[in-house]
């Protein structure tokens, strides 16, 4: 599904801040990606997501070479992908359910197919009662909840979770990280990018380890 091969970046005329990463997300695939601050994981779930493209080397997403896809496809591929960001890009003028809601809207499904599955999900996140709250309202946890709930509605076929659980308290992060491992069952390849050793100890999972630019692998 997705592949990189001798893959560098490198900001400007500055040094390289990833180095020669070769690897592949199968299909139903689950990873966590690890590392400590400043290795360049944001970076690298960015390229995953085809907001950055390398300097150097080979990226082929959905059996398609990045590098000549032309701009304009680029929005169609993204949409097999859910994705949390650290800033969780919500959109303060939509409500909770508004902006989980927002990417069946953009693929043009009717309200009365999905309105029960996203209230559902907002549900199972805890946030059953915040459905028509606007997003400056919500704590910094609550909004993660939105962000990751936006991300799985659509069962996406990769779903990229920046630190995920990183505003919530341990109950919750289970919680999260059982409804990322049920859609995980369900066919998404999971890559979720953390620093919490006790969560990624709970699943058998492949790690990798970002340090210096280089990546290790251990399945």
């Amino acid at each position: 599904m997705i592949h990189f091969e001798n893959v560098g970046l490198r900001y400007g005329m500055g040094p390289e801040v990833l180095r020669d990463l070769s690897f592949d997300i199968p299909k139903k695939s689950f990873q966590f990606l690890t590392g400590p601050s400043g290795a360049g994981k944001t970076t690298l779930m960015r390229l995953l997501f085809m907001s950055l493209k390398p300097t150097r080397g080979l990226i082929r997403m959905f059996d398609r070479d990045i590098s000549v896809i032309p701009g304009d496809e680029l929005p169609l591929l993204r949409r097999r992908i859910g994705i949390v960001f650290q800033d969780f890009r919500l959109l303060d003028h939509m409500t909770t359910y508004e902006n989980v809601a927002l990417p069946l809207r953009v693929r043009g499904k009717e309200e009365a197919s999905y309105r029960s599955d996203v209230v559902e999900l907002l549900k199972w996140v805890g946030l059953g009662e915040r459905i028509n709250v606007l997003p400056p309202v919500l704590s910094g946890g609550e909004k993660q909840r939105v962000a990751i709930a936006r991300a799985l509605i659509d069962q996406p076929e990769v779903l990229l979770a920046d630190e995920p659980t990183g505003n919530v308290d341990p109950p919750m992060a289970q919680r999260l990280l059982n409804l990322f491992i049920e859609l995980n069952r369900l066919g998404t390849a999971v890559v979720i990018a953390t620093h919490d050793l006790s969560l990624m100890d709970r699943v058998d999972a492949r790690r990798m380890i970002l340090s210096e630019g280089h990546l290790d692998i251990y399945d």
